[in-house]
């Protein structure tokens, strides 16, 4: 057992050169407060924060996206390969065990035989009998084992938060795509609604033009106004059944199998959103914590890299016994024990380039956590400014939309009397058809913003890997 002394010995003291890989923090503090005045409210927990919108077909929608999406299931079986990885990873951590049993015959078939056979002319055939217990285990004097092994810890961690990322990317989309599938349907509804309106308009003045009280002018700018409309239904229309194509596509369903009630645009309704204090993203975000696990696994796996160019021990004890028959298989029993160090000498600087790899990956990584800290912050700050602007639109689109309607009453009512020329009603209808379609639109909008804040809080995702 000496030379095993000796070589400890030797291990030690190199292992003075090895030292773990120096922790890298972002650089990048959070702000004290967002700079948007919609943020004053506390933050809640919204793990289900599409409930927020009391919609029951919306509910219904997120929970057929969670069992029929590929994108969610293809992340799903990706945290099931990071989890067998890292068993694989552990395995060297613990001694290896391997059984082994061998039964041999040599025969001679005919001559005499010769020197390098068991076999000869009067011992023809030659029977052996073996069985072998072999332990092994390399010394982690340099940890390279076990940073291997937090590399792979570091990675399941990282996919389960991109299995979270996944998800809340494609429960947010369904939520914004179901709003616009319902706005588009309402636009169409505004639109066939001012299509008759325009159509009862040319009526009235068809009517008067057969009497001789309007020109042929007037009749074909009304003419012209219901074309315009008429034009516009298929387009809307197109619209709507391509927005319900992609929500099916989010679903993982065919269309024909995704039914969506026409009214239902005025029961949305967004909620009060707390956005909490910036410092609070950190642990909230799911892309976050992937970005920062993957960057503790590149720094683990600079320690492996590292820990590859410095000598590895390996101790074994083999316990074994053989014999000429079976039955005395267990009467010669012997036992080996050994202990080797190897380290590198020439290697044309192929460890050396992967321990520089392994280092520009981690630097790498790092950029991308800095990115993705700044990609959040201001993921929450275009929400928020998103709802401030929207609101404050609609508080005088609200105006407009009544003024517009009433309007245009007053303008039919004064050209069916003879008091008003045509040109004031084709305005006021246009100004009316925009302010309509326009209402909805800032409704749509405000809406999903609201979306677009839950998704850049991180919709009240919590880390459920933590303790890996």
């Amino acid at each position: 057992m000496r030379p095993c002394l000796s070589v400890l010995t030797v291990c030690v003291l190199l292992s003075a050169c090895s030292g773990p890989a120096p922790h890298l923090d972002s650089g990048i503090p959070a702000p004290a407060a967002w700079q948007s005045p919609q943020a004053l409210h506390s933050l809640k927990d919204n793990r289900q924060w599409w409930t927020q919108f009391a919609d029951p077909q919306l509910d219904a929608l997120i929970e057929q996206a969670r069992l029929g999406s590929h994108d969610l299931a293809a992340a799903v079986a990706r945290v099931r390969q990071a989890r067998a990885a890292l068993i694989v990873a552990g395995g060297p951590l613990l001694p290896q065990v391997q059984g082994t049993a061998n039964a041999s015959r040599e025969k001679l078939l005919r001559g005499s035989g010769y020197t390098q056979l068991d076999a000869d002319s009067e011992n023809k055939a030659v029977d052996y009998f073996d069985a072998s217990l072999t332990v092994s285990y390399e010394v982690d004097f340099w940890g390279a084992r076990a940073a291997a092994y937090d590399s792979a810890r570091h990675s399941l961690q990282a996919s389960g938060f991109d299995q979270a990322t996944v998800e809340l990317t494609l429960l947010s989309a369904v939520a914004s795509t179901y709003m616009q599938v319902l706005a588009l349907r309402e636009q169409t509804h505004i639109a066939e609604l001012n299509l008759a309106n325009a159509q009862h308009v040319l009526e009235l003045v068809q009517t008067r033009y057969d009497a001789g009280s309007a020109t042929a002018l007037e009749l074909a700018q009304q003419k012209s106004l219901v074309a315009s409309q008429q034009r516009q239904l298929p387009l809307i229309r197109q619209q709507a059944q391509e927005a319900l194509i992609g929500l099916a596509q989010l679903l993982g369903q065919p269309v024909q199998q995704v039914r969506i009630e026409r009214d239902g645009f005025d029961r949305l309704h967004w909620p009060r959103i707390g956005s909490g204090l910036p410092s609070q993203l950190l642990t909230r975000r799911p892309d976050i914590a992937n970005a920062e696990a993957q960057l503790a696994a590149a720094q683990a796996d600079v320690k492996v890299a590292r820990a590859a160019m410095l000598p590895t021990l390996t101790l074994s004890a083999n316990i074994g016994s053989g014999a000429d028959s079976a039955s005395d298989i267990l009467r010669s029993p012997f036992y080996n024990l050994t202990a080797g160090l190897v380290g590198p000498i020439f290697n044309n600087g192929r460890l050396s380039a992967e321990r520089d790899r392994a280092t520009a990956r981690q630097e790498e990584l790092l950029e991308n956590y800095r990115g993705t800290l700044i990609n959040g912050f201001a993921d929450v700050e275009k929400a928020l400014n998103g709802i401030a602007g929207i609101d404050q639109q609609r508080q005088w689109q609200d105006e407009e939309l009544q003024q517009a309607q009433r309007a245009f009453d007053i303008a039919e009512r004064r050209y069916r009397a003879g008091a008003e020329d045509l040109l004031t009603v084709l305005e006021t209808q246009r100004t009316l058809y925009a302010a309509q379609d326009l209402n909805v639109q800032l409704r749509l909008s405000r809406l999903q913003a609201s979306v677009a804040l839950y998704k850049a809080l991180g919709g009240g995702w919590q880390s459920e890997t933590a303790g890996l």
